[in-house]
């Protein structure tokens, strides 16, 4: 048994564990780099594109030893990773998934002779993943696994044809004459793949048709006509480092196409292999790629949010100048997106979106809340400001809500309007309304919450865009989702809106019995008697949107709620006393098709967490609330 305050030092000796742990990962200019898990998914492709690239380039702009070296390590990581069920996973504490476990099958034959000259430890995993997918289903799961949108599954069968795995009939056409229409006007074709894959619509699109040419003469024609303008679409769409959005696999997919069909030494191909040859990850005898080059710009305004202004040594003037360069200021090439977003990354493969743009702009804010400010920083970020509310303004959809990257595609899952990214919109409107007074940002945040009353499941919890959950049902991650929503209704002040409650309520019933929140029965924390089942990712989460809808007007609101925050609080300290923010656990994304986890994230959702935690638990001795503070004296 301990006291309140002993529980309530060990609360703020774990704030400054997490807290001074987040400074300490900064890069040497001060802001937060990260890392992104390493990606069976993006490996298999990667391994792909090589071989393709090895076997059609006539002058290859990576040595012959260089890209065997490459494929031979990526081998020995994937084979090391193989599933004890034949399959993979996206990432090592991944469930195996019948999409990846093809893309490595494919990638296994493509890289070495015929499957019966290759040797005994290779086709027996061959045998095993061949297992699994009949068992999984092959073609017909890959289609139920991701429906209607054709993103990833296309690729990934046009992956397997160029393998020799399955027939080119089994590839979907995909409308590469798409690109002759002006960029502007995509949204009025009815693509079948999200905004911004128009890359692998190319690529793979002439891959198909090159490789199995549609039967209808006028078809044939039109896409003939369109293959040396989507080729300068390519061009002019691939940035500086040669990376589609600085992710491997869309970059892979686009190139293993082009070599297969005779454009290996394109400079688009070229391009494409010097990015993977960049991003690859020596282990020594073994080497791997993450799906993406990293989150830099995402990570840092988490990180900024997370710490507040509070103690703000880290708001320098370096800093500050790192997170403007990051402003987009031109009209983007890939998604022909108007001046003024942010995107995830600080590398010239991002794309400005509306997660990342709210991100920057609430952490500019920071600077605002600083007394001795100048006046000349101070326009600089109001100017900057201005043109990303602005930006997001022009961008909200029909429906009210906010999309990723493009305003009325509306059909696939990341060119709807989505509830995380409509609340961490309004969030940043509402954190600049005071500065940027306009009727239309008024206007903006009363229709995103007509939005978010309009769309919670059951009435009482939101799923996310961007973020899913492996142990889920459905993959999803209500979680997140809600926690990321009900952090809209605190800053604009409407906690007591009875959605608002009623899905406070239910974050309340999703606690798991340890006190933690998420995770799931694959969740591997059992050596900690109170930790099984939880991760500090959703837990913080959780934890950070009860806190705030408990403080309304300054007082306990709700005696459940408070009982929550007591028990979530005390698992999160558990865990950083156990060095747990260190964890890796897999967090989806693409509607929660494709996995990864990043290593800041447990790290800085704690931060923000508990960031004011211990005087809001103290607080709760001196509020008119009787609650029985056992379960805080027994942790």
């Amino acid at each position: 048994m301990q006291s309140s305050a002993e529980f309530l030092q060990r609360l703020d000796d774990a704030r400054q564990t997490v807290r001074q742990e987040l400074l300490n990962r900064r890069s040497a200019d001060g802001h937060w780099i990260g890392e992104l898990s390493s990606s069976a998914l993006a490996t298999a492709t990667a391994l792909g594109a090589l071989a393709q690239y090895r076997d059609h380039a006539r002058q290859p702009v990576l040595d012959r030893s260089r890209i065997d070296e490459m494929i031979e390590k990526g081998t020995n990581w994937l084979l090391a990773r193989q599933g004890d069920d034949g399959g993979w996973g996206d990432t090592e504490p991944s469930h195996s998934n019948v999409a990846t476990t093809m893309l490595v099958v494919a990638a296994l034959t493509m890289t070495g002779p015929p499957v019966e000259q290759q040797d005994e430890e290779i086709q027996s995993a061959i045998f095993r993943a061949n297992h699994y997918i009949d068992q999984a289903g092959r073609v017909d799961a890959l289609r139920r696994r991701y429906g209607k949108d054709k993103t990833f599954a296309v690729p990934i069968l046009a992956n397997c044809a160029i393998a020799g795995l399955v027939p080119w009939r089994e590839v979907a056409a995909l409308p590469c004459e798409a690109v002759l229409v002006p960029q502007r006007c995509f949204r009025f074709v009815n693509l079948p793949v999200v905004s911004y894959a128009i890359p692998a619509l190319v690529a793979i699109g002439q891959a198909k048709y090159l490789c199995d040419p549609p039967r209808n003469p006028v078809t044939r024609m039109v896409r003939k006509m369109s293959v040396q303008h989507g080729m300068r679409v390519l061009e002019k769409m691939q940035p500086a480092s040669g990376g589609f959005l600085e992710a491997i696999p869309l970059t892979c997919f686009v190139a293993m196409s082009l070599a297969h069909t005779g454009r290996a030494d394109h400079v688009v191909t070229h391009n494409c292999l010097r990015f993977v040859d960049e991003s690859f990850r020596d282990e020594g005898d073994s080497g791997t790629w993450p799906i993406d080059t990293n989150l830099a710009t995402w990570n840092t305004t988490l990180a900024i949010n997370a710490l507040g202004a509070d103690d703000t040594e880290y708001l320098t003037p370096q800093l500050l100048d790192w997170l403007l360069g990051c402003q987009y200021r031109t009209v983007h090439p890939f998604t022909g997106a108007a001046p003024g977003g942010w995107g995830w990354s600080d590398l010239s493969g991002a794309v400005p979106d509306a997660d990342d743009t709210p991100g920057a702009l609430l952490a500019l804010r920071k600077w605002m809340e600083q007394d001795n400010l100048d006046d000349e920083t101070g326009q600089r970020i109001r100017s900057a400001a201005e043109a990303g509310i602005h930006w997001l303004l022009d961008l909200q959809n029909r429906d009210k809500g906010w999309p990723t990257f493009c305003r009325g595609w509306g059909r696939l899952p990341f060119d709807r309007s989505g509830c995380d990214i409509t609340a961490h919109v309004i969030r940043a409107l509402v954190a600049w309304r005071d500065d940027v007074p306009s009727p239309r940002l008024d206007r903006a945040i009363e229709t995103g919450f007509d939005f978010l009353q309009r769309n919670p499941v059951d009435g009482r919890f939101w799923y996310p865009l961007w973020f899913g959950n492996q142990d889920h049902p459905q993959k999803e991650n209500p979680v997140y989702g809600t926690a990321r929503v009900l952090l809209a209704y605190v800053d604009a002040g409407r906690q007591q809106d009875p959605l608002a409650r009623a899905s406070s309520d239910w974050l309340v019933t999703a606690q798991n019995a340890d006190g933690g929140w998420g995770g799931g029965p694959s969740h591997e924390t059992c050596d900690l008697q109170t930790a099984c089942g939880s991760s500090v990712q959703e837990t913080a989460l959780a934890l950070e949107a009860l806190l705030g809808m408990c403080q309304a007007d300054g007082k306990f609101v709700h005696q459940d709620w408070q009982a929550a925050c007591v028990r979530g609080a005390g698992w999160l300290v558990n865990a950083i006393e156990h060095g747990r923010y260190d964890e890796k656990w897999p967090i989806g994304f693409y509607f929660a098709k494709l996995w990864y986890y990043e290593s800041l994230y447990p790290l800085v959702f704690s931060v923000s967490a508990l960031r004011g935690c211990g005087k809001f638990l103290a607080s709760a001795e001196t509020t008119d609330v009787t609650t029985d503070r056992s379960e805080l004296t027994t942790l």
